[in-house]
């Protein structure tokens, strides 16, 4: 049976899609496991489960311009390409909590680390246990520096033939770089920059579960965090996995150009939102993520971000370790990430007082689901704070809070 159509009780669904001008019809073939979308735009999306056994990277010429389409909805394009608004922000801020988002995160670095050692090279890279998890699953890992300085968190998938990493736009050459030095002449390992040859959207919001069983990919719906499987758009390789670099409610498309312009407007049609750069920063600062160059420097180690569950604690010798295994077993984590709620707005790097003493430093500031409602991220020392206190962060009165992104998670496995 295909993975597709186990979740489809008749041979053939026909849905409607809300237009302007016309009906647009979604039909599903459950016997040969694929869909297809059409109309009289003549945009036709077929997308057939378990047809590719990996992400091959190989895409023909681009034939849409997804740019132009974002356009069309009202995108606000940045010197990077990525989309700083769709005019909606607001909207599409409430929507990420109370439906469903699409976010274009094609700005973000991707990696594809190949050969036979890849597991063992990136679980002596990085701080997550890949020698524990098998192809079809993925996995959040953290780079970082000797000392255990965070670079970034990553979001990994384990393919047959490769792993692919999923990280921030101003990480993604520094890491590659790293990597590369890094491997030496015995190794079978190929580190390749995939960015320019993919796209990546991130479905996000409680509704984005009806989205894809509307798409008859019901068969994710219920999956673990970071579980993935391939598909085909058009003849064109298309991975979908389940979960975001926010770790909301979602899921994560990685897919080649040529699709983009499609799959878009299908998720469009579907009544997903589009977000942009400047919503999806709101986001990240409501959700508590941490980001390079503002939470996650060479001032502040892994545990101090928060990112126990991105670390394996049982593994073998991998970089950082030595200092990750001193600050647990000495309890020589001294200060932690928290989210504050602010009575207005506050420059980041503002310090954090309590009882006139310095107490540590905010990190990231931003308007919250509404303009009444500011919100920021901080390091505060251990002991002066615990969720629910008061502080004062320069003259703007702030409450310690915990965020949804490091809170308890599934843990990694091997921790």
């Amino acid at each position: 049976m295909s993975a597709l159509s186990c979740f489809v009780p008749s041979l053939t669904t026909t849905l409607p899609f809300r237009n302007s001008t016309h009906t647009t019809t979604f039909s599903s073939n459950v016997r040969n496991g694929n869909f297809s979308l059409y109309g009289p735009s003549r945009h036709s999306l077929r997308l057939q489960g378990n047809a590719v056994p990996f992400f091959d990277i190989s895409p023909p010429p681009i034939d849409h311009d997804l740019l132009e389409s974002m356009k069309s909805e009202g995108a606000k394009s940045l010197e990077d390409g990525s989309v700083e608004t769709f005019g909606n922000d607001d909207l599409a801020l409430n929507t990420a909590y109370e439906g469903v988002v699409v976010a274009d995160l094609t700005h973000f670095g991707r990696i594809r680390v190949t050969g036979n050692d890849r597991i063992q090279f990136l679980h002596n890279q990085s701080t997550a246990n890949f020698e524990s998890y098998s192809e079809g699953e993925g996995c959040d890992t953290v780079f970082v520096n000797p000392t255990a300085r965070t670079i970034d968190i990553v979001h990994a998938w384990i393919m047959k033939n490769s792993i692919v990493l999923i990280l921030s736009p101003i990480t993604c050459r520094r890491i590659t770089e790293m990597l590369n030095k890094y491997v030496f002449m015995t190794d079978k390992v190929k580190i390749h920059d995939i960015t320019s040859e993919t796209c990546l959207f991130n479905l996000i919001g409680p509704r984005s579960d009806q989205v894809m069983e509307d798409l008859n990919l019901g068969d994710l719906v219920g999956q673990p965090y970071g579980m993935h499987r391939h598909y085909s758009v058009n003849g064109m390789p298309i991975t979908v996995g389940v979960g975001t670099v926010l770790s909301l409610e979602g899921y994560s498309l990685l897919l080649s150009p040529p699709a983009a312009d499609t799959i878009w407007k299908t998720f469009v049609n579907l009544g997903a939102i589009p977000i942009g750069t400047s919503a999806w920063e709101r986001l990240r600062v409501l959700q508590g993520r941490p980001y390079p160059g503002k939470e996650l420097t060479s001032d502040y180690n892994v545990l101090e971000a928060g990112l126990w569950r991105a670390v394996s604690l049982n593994k073998g010798c991998y970089k950082g370790q030595e200092t990750i295994s001193r600050l647990v077993t000495y309890d020589g984590v001294k200060q932690r990430l928290w989210g504050i709620r602010l009575s207005g707005p506050a420059d980041p790097g503002t310090p954090i007082i309590v009882n006139g003493k310095k107490v540590g430093n905010l990190t990231s500031y931003a308007v919250g689901r509404n303009e009444s409602e500011h919100v920021g991220l901080g390091y505060i020392k251990k002991r002066d704070c615990l969720a629910g206190d008061k502080v004062n962060v320069g003259e703007v009165v702030g409450e310690v809070a915990e965020v949804p992104f490091l809170r308890p998670f599934p843990s990694s496995k091997g921790t």
